[in-house]
């Protein structure tokens, strides 16, 4: 008649000398985990004052794969701190349990060679160069779709969505109005401001006319205003795009013979190209205005000398610059930001990622525009 199976295990411990005993006794099962793993804390320390260390298997009631494994550690501690650990009177319903608990995890971590520098600088370079010609074929496809989709509709003007169209000229351009003409009408005051301190020290406090009519006009309107439309609509853009990618909407739309972007990338394009010129005029406009009430009331310079000195100093050329670019940059921002919306995978940290991603390039991608556009129109003497 075999031993009696209590209902909670048990663990004796015999020092023998140099040899530390254990007799575990009992249910060494999961119903008794927490049982077990007080048991093994209590011998701890007698594991750790012994030299060699035998578990003694023979009087155990019942044991399942947890109860093997709190086992099991105790002979690793033992063997870990450089002690000798055996297992007797194993029974035979027990034995290839045991053994598969002993053997697992034998194994460890699979060193990885540290990689050579120069080869690793090199994949980096290689992997980077790769990602940018990926966006640019991406880039020039979907500016091919949008020139596709726009000859279609000059085909058959009444394929253009004009409730889409009216509704993102809306959005992105009418509601936009007062977050641009509260920054730019800062950014002219600043930049006024910024001027008279230092062109006090030389008595050309006039001058600051001259520094906020050009930079506003020319650069620092058009690419602010450039810049805070990429942040809000591009990157709503990108979302809606995204979210409709997820929700396998566009994929529908080509089921039922709609072009996707005829139908959801042109309006919103389309949109920007007549928002943004709008927006730019408006914001230098605040700028300006941003400039004349500090050079009012921090400079002393009466506002009809502000606005003489406005007319000497700043030529049509300088709004027709401003003016050229902004179409522009809102091709650009709409093209990044509807690819990016496109290439979104099937989970919501795809969508965050591609959203960041379209905002970071289409600033980086505007401020550049910007760049040529000045190299351009300095070459031709504008």
């Amino acid at each position: 008649m075999g031993p009696a199976v209590s209902l909670a295990p048990v663990l004796n411990a015999k020092a023998d000398g140099d040899t530390l005993e254990l007799k575990p006794k009992g249910a060494w099962t999961a119903t008794n985990s927490k049982f077990m793993e007080q048991l093994s804390q209590d011998v701890a320390p007698q594991i750790a004052a012994a030299k060699s260390l035998t578990i003694d298997m023979a009087e155990i009631g019942e044991i399942d794969t947890i109860g093997a494994w709190v086992l099991e550690k105790l002979s690793r501690s033992a063997a870990q701190a450089g002690r000798t650990a055996q297992f007797k009177g194993i029974s035979t319903s027990y034995a290839e349990l045991i053994d598969e608990v002993r053997q697992l995890n034998r194994r460890g971590p699979t060193p990885h060679p540290k990689p050579n520098p120069i080869i690793a600088k090199l994949d980096e370079i290689g992997r980077s160069a790769w990602s940018a010609t990926t966006d640019m074929a991406v880039f020039l496809e979907m500016l091919g779709a949008l020139g596709a989709a726009l000859l279609g509709v000059l085909r058959r003007p009444r394929s253009l969505r004009l409730t889409s169209l009216t509704y993102q000229v809306y959005r992105v351009g009418w509601q936009a109005i007062p977050i641009m003409v509260l920054i730019t009408f800062l950014i002219g005051a600043i930049i006024a401001q910024q001027g008279i301190f230092h062109f006090r020290k030389f008595g050309a406090e006039s001058y600051v006319v001259d520094m906020v009519g050009i930079l506003v006009l020319r650069e620092i309107g058009v690419l602010i205003v450039a810049i805070m439309v990429a942040g809000r609509s591009g990157s709503a853009y990108t979302a809606e795009l995204g979210s409709m990618k997820m929700r396998e909407e566009i994929d529908a739309l080509s089921t039922m013979g709609l072009d996707p972007v005829e139908v959801l990338i042109l309006p919103r394009i389309i949109a920007l190209v007549i928002a943004l010129p709008i927006l730019a005029f408006v914001g230098s406009m605040a700028a300006l205005y941003g400039g004349l009430l500090t050079a009012w009331f921090y400079g002393g310079m009466q506002p009809s000398v502000f606005i003489a000195r406005l007319h000497e100093a700043v030529s049509l050329n300088s709004f027709e610059v401003g003016m050229w670019k902004a179409p522009f940059m809102a091709l650009v921002i709409g093209i990044v930001a509807c690819s990016e919306g496109l290439r979104v995978k099937g989970s919501a940290e795809s969508l965050g990622l591609q959203t960041t991603t379209s905002v970071v390039k289409s600033i980086f991608l505007v401020i550049v525009l910007d760049g040529l556009f000045a190299v351009f129109f300095a070459s031709i003497g504008m």
